[in-house]
C-alpha cells in the first residue's frame, strides 16, 4: 500500500498557528474555505475574532478537531475546550521551541552575562574530565591492533 508523505491538510477544523500578522503566535481553527487563498478562522480560546485569513500567514498543525462548516463560535468553544487542544500543543517541541526563542529574546544583559558564566563553568568541567581521560589513555599500553580479511591476504 502507498503511504501520503503529507498529512497536514487545509480543512475544517484543522487548527492552525498564526504565522504573521495581526494576531501573530496565536493558535485559530479553520471554520470555512471562502476561496483558494483565503480561509475563515476563528480562535475562541486564544482571543481571535472569527475573520478571514490568507492562508500565507497559518502554519497548519497536526491536530484536528469535530466541528461543521461554518459552526458557530460556541460550538467552536466546546470542541476545541473538549479537544484540550492548549495542553497537546504546549507538548509539542514546535510550542517549546518558540517558548524558548521568547524567552531568549526576553533576557537581560544580566541574565546573558549569567548564562554565560554558567555555560563556561559547565565548559570546563567537560574539558577537565576529557583531559583526565586523554592522559589515562597515554599512559595505557596501546593495543594491537586487528587483522582484518583483507591485511590477512
Amino acid at each position: 500500500s502507498i503511504k501520503m508523505t503529507y498529512q497536514r491538510f487545509v480543512e475544517i477544523g484543522r487548527v492552525a498557528y498564526v504565522a504573521y500578522g495581526d494576531d501573530k503566535g496565536k493558535l485559530v481553527v479553520i471554520v470555512d474555505v471562502i476561496d483558494q487563498n483565503r480561509a475563515l478562522v476563528d480562535g475562541p480560546c486564544s482571543d481571535v475574532r472569527r475573520k478571514d485569513m490568507n492562508f500565507k500567514a497559518l502554519q497548519l498543525t497536526s491536530f484536528t478537531i469535530k466541528i461543521g462548516p461554518s459552526a458557530r463560535s460556541k460550538a467552536v468553544r466546546k470542541a476545541w475546550e473538549a479537544a484540550e487542544i492548549p495542553a497537546k500543543w504546549a507538548q509539542t517541541s514546535w510550542a517549546k521551541k518558540i517558548d524558548r526563542d521568547n524567552k531568549r529574546a526576553n533576557l537581560t544583559d544580566f541574565d546573558r552575562f549569567n548564562l554565560m558564566k554558567v555555560k563556561q563553568a559547565r565548559n570546563r568541567l567537560i574539558n577537565v574530565e576529557f583531559g583526565k581521560l586523554r592522559k589515562a589513555a597515554r599512559k595505557a599500553p596501546a593495543q594491537p591492533k586487528k587483522l582484518t580479511s583483507k591485511a590477512k591476504k
